[in-house]
């Protein structure tokens, strides 16, 4: 039912008596102010200031336990919390939250992040603030083998099919066991992936990946991704999808799916973001060319002036010390501008997907 004063009745009537506007009247009283219209006049002032207030993502970082279907993954999870912000340094990253702050809100949408090519479940930190501060649940994980602490699968073959089933397991424990499983809605999960991980969205969307024929180069042909693929021992088996996903922004995904037909099984919403230049494998004329292939259209971004890496959220003065090959972009391109654009459109696009 709708509180008391939103209903009709005595807490909407008009005041006995109309004045000019301006106008003084000698020996008037100030008028009676109901309790209902108090209400509203505190009510009006508190979200006024909550608006101006800069509240934080929750923090919290959590390990998955191992099972039949994989091992351990670390994991870090965001969320709404009622809180001041704070500056969070881990490692070379400087994050904005407050550790291990409680969840604000139920029903949540839930958003998973996969990160790329020996990657961080740190790399996207900005848009998973941004995404907590609006009212998500985010989580992110470091896929085993193929991050920057393990590489020890990053050029095998294995890392493609495993991928996808890590996000299926990162998603089982949100919505079963993760401290804010209570508060998510099962129904309402989207997904953000890059590079590698735009290449995982769309296997879980529906994609089969042709690793035969994608136009993917090899930079060292005894790789022993490369030497499979030369010997056509790519995996047959069906990947891992996962209908639970309503929607997904892509940034600069590597692109195995050299045709419609290995895209036809993928339905969902997609946002994809691509670079002018490319790099680490993405080629700039594949983007396009699978914004086509799609059978429904993306919403589709081609960002002037950017290579890959300026997907990455903006890197500290550390960061960019110990990775320049990461943080520094071409002359001319602002990359906190442009984290700017692509945080606020990811986040009305999963907004309009999942929170309306």
């Amino acid at each position: 039912m709708p509180p008391a004063c939103a209903q009709p009745g005595p807490c909407r009537r008009r005041w006995g008596h109309r004045h000019r506007r301006g106008q003084a009247v000698k020996g008037a009283a100030l008028p009676h102010i109901s309790g209902c219209r108090m209400r509203r006049i505190i009510l009006s002032a508190l979200f006024s200031l909550v608006a101006t207030l800069s509240w934080a993502a929750g923090i919290k970082f959590v390990q998955i336990p191992a099972d039949a279907n994989g091992p351990a993954l670390k994991a870090i999870i965001w969320n709404p919390c009622a809180a001041a912000v704070q500056d969070l340094p881990i490692g070379p990253y400087v994050l904005t939250g407050r550790r291990d702050c409680p969840t604000v809100g139920h029903n949540l949408p839930l958003v998973v992040i996969s990160h790329g090519h020996g990657g961080s479940f740190l790399n996207h930190h900005d848009l998973a603030e941004t995404l907590a501060d609006a009212g998500f649940v985010v989580a992110a994980i470091n896929h085993p083998g193929d991050t920057f602490s393990d590489m020890s699968r990053a050029a095998d073959v294995s890392v493609f099919v495993e991928r996808p089933a890590d996000i299926k397991r990162l998603i089982d424990y949100m919505l079963k066991e993760a401290p804010d499983a209570a508060s998510i809605d099962g129904g309402k999960i989207g997904f953000f992936g890059f590079s590698r991980g735009g290449y995982t969205g769309l296997v879980l969307a529906g994609g089969n990946p042709d690793f035969l024929h994608a136009n993917v180069p090899c930079p060292d042909p005894e790789l022993p991704i490369c030497v499979a693929i030369r010997r056509k021992e790519v995996p047959r088996e069906p990947l891992t999808h996962d209908g639970r996903i309503k929607a997904y922004v892509l940034a600069d995904p590597l692109d195995e799916f050299p045709t419609a037909d290995s895209l036809k099984g993928v339905k969902a919403p997609i946002q994809l973001w691509a670079s002018q230049f490319g790099g680490d494998g993405v080629l700039p004329q594949t983007m396009p060319a699978l914004a086509d292939s799609l059978p429904r259209r993306p919403d589709f971004h081609l960002v002037g002036g950017a290579a890959h890496f300026a997907f990455l959220a903006p890197c500290s003065k550390d960061l960019t010390r110990d990775a320049p090959d990461l943080c520094i972009d071409a002359e001319g391109f602002d990359r906190i501008a442009f984290h700017k654009e692509i945080d606020a459109k990811a986040l009305a696009f999963f907004k309009s997907r999942l929170q309306e």
